[in-house]
């Protein structure tokens, strides 16, 4: 049974009465994880007042929704977007979940930025959003801006703001970077610490990422 089955057998119960107990196995903590990513999705979507087809096909193709399963995933979806209320019990589930595996909880901040960001633009609401579900997640100001860089900053596509680093890393240290962070957003290695193999799409794209922009500074560099 994939994922999103598990999900749309559960989820209706969970949306409507979160009981704030600790998942006892992974197979619930992924139910559980899945159902707080539909939810925050559809509420972010919601925070600047509308839902565009933009946002719904972007979550879609980010946690790869199987065609036999998105007309019971839209279900729950639309139960979630119907207002913003409510996601702070969601965002503090998820973030339970992961309280000591926060790049798990960084990918999600990830995929919820390409969903906002999938009408052309990055509302403010929804950028207030975005930040009140990372402060839950334990992300300080300044790492949720770093976050923000990556999808919005005038910089955005700048090797050093995808890498997280400043332009005067030693080359020993931008390696050792560049190894720490391919190994904590490996695919393979988030799955293990209980991402669903169907949400891993963004960490497949950040993995590449990451060593574009490794090849853009060496290249800089001379190396």
């Amino acid at each position: 049974m994939s994922i999103w089955e598990s999900v749309t057998s559960a989820a209706f119960g969970l949306l409507r009465r979160i009981t704030g107990s600790e998942p006892d196995d992974m197979a619930t903590r992924k139910i559980t994880f899945t159902i707080g990513v539909i939810a925050l999705s559809a509420k972010m979507a919601k925070a600047d007042g509308q839902v565009t087809q933009d946002e719904v096909e972007a979550f879609q193709a980010i946690f790869k929704v199987p065609a036999h399963e998105l007309k019971n995933v839209a279900r729950v979806y639309d139960m979630a977007k119907r207002d913003t209320a409510g996601f702070e019990v969601y965002a503090r589930q998820v973030a339970a979940l992961f309280t000591d595996r926060a790049i798990v909880l960084e990918e999600l901040i990830d995929a919820l930025f390409y969903i906002a960001k999938a009408d052309g633009s990055v509302h403010p609401a929804e950028l207030d959003f975005l930040k009140k579900v990372a402060t839950i997640f334990g992300f300080s100001d300044a790492k949720f801006d770093c976050l923000a860089a990556r999808h919005i900053g005038p910089d955005r596509s700048s090797p050093y703001v995808v890498l997280g680093i400043d332009p005067s890393i030693s080359d020993d240290d931008l390696k050792a970077t560049y190894r720490r962070l391919i190994k904590e957003n490996h695919p393979d290695h988030l799955m293990a610490l209980g991402l669903p193999r169907e949400f891993i799409q963004v960490a497949t794209d950040r993995l590449a990422a990451i060593t574009v922009a490794y090849e853009r500074v060496r290249a800089q560099r001379n190396q």
